[in-house]
Formats: C-alpha cells, structure tokens, sequence
C-alpha cells in the first residue's frame, strides 16, 4: 500500500513537473511571438513611415518645383512683355518724334508768324504812358521784347540754312544793325534837343527790329 502511494506521488511530481515545462515551454513562445509580432509591427510602420515621408517629400520637391517653373515662367512672361512694352514705347517715342520734327520744321514760318501777330496786336492794343519818360520806357520794353524774338528767329536759321545761306545772312544782318542804328539817330535828331528826342530813337529801333522779324521769317524760315 506504501509502495503505491510512493509510486502515485512519483507519477504526479512527473506529470506537474512536465505541466510545468510545457507552461514555461508555451509562455517563451507567446513572448517571442509576441516580441516578433511587435517587432514586424514596429518594422512595417518604419517602412510605412518611410514610405509616406518619401511620398511627402516627393510632393513637396514636386510642388515645390512647380511652383518655381511657374514664377520662371511668369518672370520671364512679364520680363518679355516689359521689353515688348519698352520696345513698343521706344519704336512710339521714336515715330512721334520723328513726326514732331517734321511737323515743326513744317510749322515754324507760320507758327513764328503767329507769335510775331500776337505780339503786334498786343503793342496796338496795350495802354499808352501820359508821358514822356513813361513813353520811353513802354518803347524800350517794346524794343527788348522784338529783340528777343529777333533773335530766337536767328537760333532757328542756324538750324535750317547751310553753311554758306548762314554766312550770308550774317552779313546781312551786321549790315542791318549798322543800319537800324543810324535810321534811329537821324531820327530822333528831328528832335535835337528835346524831351522826345531818346523817345523817338529807341521807338524807330523798337519799329525796325519788328519789321526785321517779319523779313526774317518771310525770307529765310522754311
């Protein structure tokens, strides 16, 4: 009766012993298992975030790139309409010019006797001095102003006539100086010795330089 007892208690210390290593046996599996799994998990969501940061990287270089072609294309559009718009606006400016030239070297005679009507008109029309010295002094602003625009005259000449036409006015005109004067002092030598006497003077010089304004133009102005 012992001997069974002894036997039983072998029997069962055996089959606990082998519950107990196949226990053990099937918690290392599940560990590694689970340990592999975690690691396959961990491994594959790696990869799928290296996957989506490549995907990511390559939408934005792509967009980026994009974008860059995009504002090339529009910097060069504009710079080619710029040039378009320069080339444009110079061809303009220079058909523009080109007829303003032509219209003025057309419209100088008249023009310039337009100014010198209104500038007549003007003398008839303004208010004459009560007196003497105020005569005087209308005269020789008179006087100035014609010169003035005697001058201007002669400017636009120089541009018109040749060489040789230039140099005979010169002359022309040194001897209508020599002239203007004398025609002034045998003028006023009516009045020798009088209060009008400088009035008549720089009045005939005034009178003289108006009229060589319109022989000028008339003459020599195309």
């Amino acid at each position: 009766m012992k001997n069974n007892r002894k036997f039983l208690m072998v029997m069962l210390t055996v089959v606990l012993v082998i519950l107990a290593a196949c226990g053990n046996s099937s918690d290392e599996s599940s560990a590694k298992f689970n340990n592999q799994s975690s690691n396959n998990s961990s491994s594959e969501n790696a990869d799928d975030d290296s996957s989506n940061k490549d995907l990511t990287n390559t939408v934005e270089n792509t967009t980026e790139n994009s974008s860059k072609g995009a504002e090339d294309t529009q910097l060069n559009d504009q710079e080619d309409t710029s040039k378009n718009k320069s080339t444009n606006s110079n061809d303009e400016g220079s058909l523009k010019s080109s007829n303003s030239d032509t219209e003025m070297t057309e419209n100088n005679k008249e023009e310039f006797l337009k100014k010198l009507n209104d500038m007549e008109e003007s003398d008839r029309y303004s208010e004459a001095g009560t007196t003497t010295s105020e005569l005087e002094e209308q005269e020789a602003v008179r006087y100035k102003k014609w010169d003035v625009k005697l001058n201007e005259i002669y400017e636009v000449l120089k541009e018109q006539l040749s060489t040789e036409q230039m140099d005979q006015l010169k002359d022309e005109q040194r001897n209508w100086i020599k002239h203007r004067d004398e025609d002034a002092k045998e003028s006023s030598l009516k009045y020798k010795g009088g209060s009008t006497e400088s009035l008549e003077y720089v009045a005939t010089q005034a009178s003289l330089t108006r009229e060589r304004c319109y022989e000028l133009v008339a003459k020599y102005m195309k």
